[in-house]
């Protein structure tokens, strides 16, 4: 078997014995240096990276192929690009840029497999006479007309 069949067979049969963690993204370069970048439903602790790094480097032989391996969890500022992370990060604020460029910023309420419901919070001028009035409207986004999400990190 090829290497990097293996180490994708071994990340694999990790992430299916940990259901609450996912794949971002997998690299290994020519020289075999191995980059295994994890998200989870409630994030990804030190332990979960120690976990699929023993899961991986245990099942294979230096002897038979040279290796370097980095097992890291998704920047929390990161963009997001899976709608498991739109869901995971329901309560929290994002911040998109749209296809049309447009941004928009709100809290996440609700996310599927297909789109993002955010609550946007903004003042409007008053339909009649001087002013301003607080409008609060849910808006259901979905993915494909998505250029860019983000949580917004705020202290």
């Amino acid at each position: 078997m090829e290497f990097r069949q293996k180490v994708e067979q071994l990340l694999t049969e990790f992430l299916q014995s940990r259901p609450d963690l996912f794949l971002m993204d997998l690299k290994i370069s020519a020289g075999n240096d191995v980059t295994v970048v994890l998200d989870g439903d409630g994030g990804v602790s030190l332990q979960d990276c120690l976990d699929a790094s023993r899961a991986i480097e245990n099942n294979l032989d230096r002897e038979v192929q040279d290796f370097s391996l980095q097992v890291m969890s998704y920047g929390a500022a990161e963009p997001l690009l899976k709608p498991r992370q739109f869901v995971k990060n329901i309560g929290r604020t994002l911040s998109l840029q749209l296809e049309d460029d447009t941004e928009i910023e709100g809290e996440a309420t609700r996310a599927d497999g297909d789109s993002v419901a955010l609550m946007l919070r903004y003042r409007k001028p008053k339909d009649v006479g001087k002013g301003k009035v607080d409008v609060e409207e849910e808006r259901e986004i979905p993915y494909s007309q998505i250029k860019k999400a983000a949580v917004v990190i705020k202290f």
